[in-house]
């Protein structure tokens, strides 16, 4: 009877850590980094965050806000029709050449640089602690490009010098992007129209910008 009462007791106890086991793997804390990790889904994309992360904003469809609070990190993920263009205009404004990187048969172009927040008050100006560091992803697939912007607060913990080695990359960006499933999506929001322009306007500034970067420096001077 001893014997069979330590049995029940045995398969008791491992049907609890079977079901805490379970859970953990579902919420990320084990399954190999022992890292809590935040799944999302949208229409054009899905993955996980590392850490704990919340939809901020999803009003438009293909533009969501989500936020690390702990961390002070915010991502802001989007899609539109052609996202390396996008790219050229930010590197004609002072971006730097990005890092190529390869996740799940997907090409990234992954830029690093620093935004200083606008503050207009006369008792509290802006300095170097309050500069914000911006890890961009930019992925053109065949229909449709994929933007993923980290702003790191100036005053988060996480560690974002250093680029593609530093903590801000290493166990938060490229994760994300190791965990990625891209998605093609209908009625993708045109490049030209977040500028406001036509076509014929936008393709006529991304050549003067081209014709700027081949060497022609005079070229912008022409630009409306």
């Amino acid at each position: 009877m001893e014997n069979k009462n330590m049995i029940i007791i045995f398969a008791a106890v491992a049907v609890v850590i079977i079901a805490i086991a379970g859970i953990l793997f579902a919420t990320g804390f084990i399954g190999g980094n022992d890292v809590e990790t935040t799944p999302f889904k949208m229409s054009f994309m899905e993955g996980s965050f590392i850490g704990n992360v919340s939809l901020e904003n999803d009003k438009e469809k293909f533009m969501h806000s989500y936020e690390d609070k702990e961390n002070k990190i915010t991502y802001n993920i989007s899609t539109v029709d052609n996202s390396s263009v996008l790219m050229e205009i930010y590197q004609i404004q002072g971006l730097g050449n990005p890092e190529v990187r390869s996740f799940n048969g997907n090409e990234w172009n992954i830029y690093f640089t620093q935004a200083v927040p606008n503050n207009n008050s006369s008792t509290n100006s802006s300095n170097g602690d309050d500069a914000m560091n911006i890890i961009i992803g930019e992925s053109q697939g065949k229909k449709q490009g994929y933007l993923i912007y980290m702003i790191i607060d100036g005053k988060s913990k996480i560690n974002a010098t250093g680029k593609m080695y530093g903590e801000a990359y290493t166990n938060y960006f490229e994760p994300l992007l190791e965990s990625l499933t891209l998605k093609e999506s209908k009625n993708v929001p045109h490049i030209y129209d977040e500028f406001g322009l036509t076509k014929e306007q936008f393709d006529y500034q991304i050549d003067l910008i081209r014709q700027y970067k081949s060497g022609n420096t005079s070229a912008l001077q022409g630009a409306q």
